[in-house]
């Protein structure tokens, strides 16, 4: 992965169980297990950050960490690609009353539970949400990401660049009762593909 940016495409998956299997045949290494991830994204109060597809986000799983993102220009459109400056705080409660004290607002929390594997030149995210499960595939480049795609039998026309705020935008569209990305809120509702505007990319 090059230094700040993040190279990446996601794709909807009908069966993550089977899906591990099979990234574990191709010998890939575990490199973070099972762990819980409770994200809030953080905007001025009129949605400046937003507007220009700006991402400023508080990430708590076995650490607290600071995320910024932007999109980056000139990219060929197959995958999502952006710069991404990222790093560790020692409090998430105290890095939180910071974005606080200067005007940053939380607009819309997600969690999720994530494990993370690595092959040659990629890191492959398996992530477990409250809109259904995902895999996320980063990269140096769009055609090693392509490449281990194929090899894991994915289809390549079924991916997403769209982020998970996007996806749940589209659910708070047909569900008003939703407001963030939770397990809590999503108890008593399952969503399809289908409302996500998506195809399972191992179907």
């Amino acid at each position: 992965m090059q230094k700040n940016q993040e190279i990446e495409v996601k794709f909807y998956l009908n069966d993550l169980p089977q899906f591990e299997k099979n990234l574990q045949g191709l010998g890939a290494a575990l490199i973070q297990p099972r762990t819980h991830e409770r994200n809030l994204r953080f905007d001025t109060p009129d949605r400046a950050l937003t507007r220009t597809r700006q991402v400023l986000r508080l990430r708590q799983d076995e650490h607290a960490r600071f995320t910024y993102k932007r999109p980056e220009s000139g990219g060929n459109g197959s995958v999502s690609s952006r710069t991404e400056i990222e790093f560790e705080v020692s409090s998430f409660e105290n890095a939180r009353l910071f974005l606080e004290a200067l005007g940053y607002q939380v607009y819309v929390s997600y969690e999720k539970y994530r494990r993370t594997y690595q092959l040659p030149g990629v890191e492959i995210m398996l992530d477990e949400t409250p809109l259904g499960d995902f895999i996320e595939i980063e990269g140096s480049d769009p055609q090693s990401i392509e490449t281990i795609a194929a090899a894991l039998h994915l289809n390549w026309g079924a991916r997403t660049l769209e982020s998970y705020i996007m996806l749940l935008d589209k659910v708070k569209a047909l569900h008003s009762q939703i407001q963030n990305m939770t397990f809590d809120e999503f108890t008593d509702l399952t969503i399809t593909p289908a409302e996500l505007g998506l195809t399972p990319a191992d179907a």
